[in-house]
């Protein structure tokens, strides 16, 4: 009986239709490091340490291929020209910087192991709208409205109207009119695509039943570098507040966010800057970190802010070999300007004598079992992360993971 039971319980369910649960939808914004400059080249050095070997199954298919999601897809807002690619969520969706503008690339960001993430979790479907630029900092670019007009700080007020060079304009006021026009572009341009393509999901999942609706379920946050080496914005160099006003426009930031898309709790990850890792204990890069993870102390943001710090995420062996690489480079400077301390101190080398030098200045330092690891695990600069696939992958995971605990308290029965 308790077969023929469940058999026409089943059959009833099927007949007059079980409610659809609505789409999940998390927004992911950012620069460069969001955009996402690890190459899939580098894949494989995720397998070489046994903690994220399960990791790496996940993201690639039985083939060996980068895995497709069958329950996420991703609109991703970039480029000079603002051009979005969609689809289902895969690897590709990282910095198209030179590449092909209609077709997934060859890197990632924290996007792919974010959705990965969250499409195991949860049993609705999953849609990542993200929008991403290199170079953009939050007191200007990404400004929200709130924070109101761009304000000089003390060495800009100073300085800027004696135009003096170094980085300070020529023509103050050209620049006044031109930094206002700067002001917020981002954060506008950012909040313009999330709330297109909310306004028609089936753009982006052709399967989309507009019955079931979407739910705005959480935002991360992953930028911070051009603010944290900006020290005319940020002048108070190796002071412990320096980057005090970064938490104040990162908590408006948090504000504005929720108030333009009506999700007045949404949850908010903050991607904590971590390049150099633990090992970097500069004052100023503590004094960011800091600024940065500030906002989720802050009591209007209990429970629903959560800072996921990313410099534990950093690769040290590779870091390591990074090091040796600027040692090369910095020879190379040495060399080229004929700088008293090194062989070339009176221009005597010609071009192949100086690559010469460099050839076995290089192979003495770096080994060729550090070369090989090197190639295996990084594929750009120190400030993306070394473009280390297992730094991102862990980064979106790590967000995702505390997305859905502050999603815990506000799940539905």
């Amino acid at each position: 009986m308790n077969r023929i039971a469940t058999f026409l319980t089943t059959v009833l369910f099927a007949a007059v239709g079980v409610e659809a649960k609505p789409l999940r939808v998390f927004i992911l914004a950012g620069q460069s490091n969001m955009e996402g400059p690890a190459n899939v080249s580098t894949f494989d050095y995720i397998g070489d340490d046994p903690a994220t070997v399960p990791m790496l199954k996940m993201m690639r298919g039985a083939d060996g291929k980068p895995a497709v999601c069958d329950g996420a897809w991703i609109s991703y807002l970039t480029g000079e020209k603002n051009f979005e690619i969609a689809g289902k969520l895969t690897a590709g969706y990282g910095s198209m910087w030179g590449l092909d503008p209609t077709k997934p690339g060859d890197k990632i960001g924290p996007e792919f192991t974010f959705g990965l993430t969250m499409d195991a979790a949860l049993d609705e479907p999953v849609l990542i709208i993200k929008a991403a630029w290199g170079g953009k900092s939050l007191h200007t670019d990404f400004r929200p409205p709130s924070a109101g007009p761009y304000q000089l700080s003390s060495f800009q007020r100073e300085n800027y109207p004696k135009q003096e060079g170094h980085g300070i304009p020529k023509d103050f006021e050209q620049w006044k009119v031109e930094k206002t026009k700067a002001t917020g572009v981002y954060y506008r341009l950012m909040m313009e695509h999330v709330k297109k393509v909310l306004a028609d999901p089936k753009r982006v999942i052709p399967d989309y039943d507009a019955a079931q609706g979407y739910e705005l379920a959480g935002f991360a946050w992953l930028q911070g570098f051009n603010d944290m080496v900006d020290g005319h914005v940020y002048p108070k160099h190796n002071q412990p507040d320096r980057f005090d006003l970064y938490s104040e426009l990162l908590a408006h930031f948090i504000r504005d966010l929720r108030k333009d898309l009506a999700a007045p709790n949404l949850p908010f990850v903050i991607g904590v800057m971590g390049v150099g890792g633990l090992k970097d204990e500069s004052v100023d890069m503590l004094a960011f970190r800091r600024a940065m993870a500030a906002p989720s102390a802050m009591p209007e943001f209990k429970g629903n802010v959560v800072a996921v710090q990313t410099a534990p995420l950093w690769s040290d062996e590779l870091g390591a070999i990074a090091d040796k690489h600027e040692k090369v480079n910095q020879m190379r400077w040495f060399l080229d300007s004929k700088h008293k301390d090194h062989p070339n101190a009176d221009g005597h080398m010609t071009d192949a004598q100086k690559n010469e030098y460099l050839k076995k200045f290089e192979a003495d330092l770096i080994s060729p079992a550090k070369a090989a690891l090197w190639k295996r695990g990084a594929s750009n600069a120190g400030y993306h992360y070394l473009g280390c696939a297992k730094t991102f992958a862990l980064m979106g995971k790590n967000f995702a993971e505390a997305n859905l605990t502050m999603m815990k308290p506000q799940q539905r029965p």
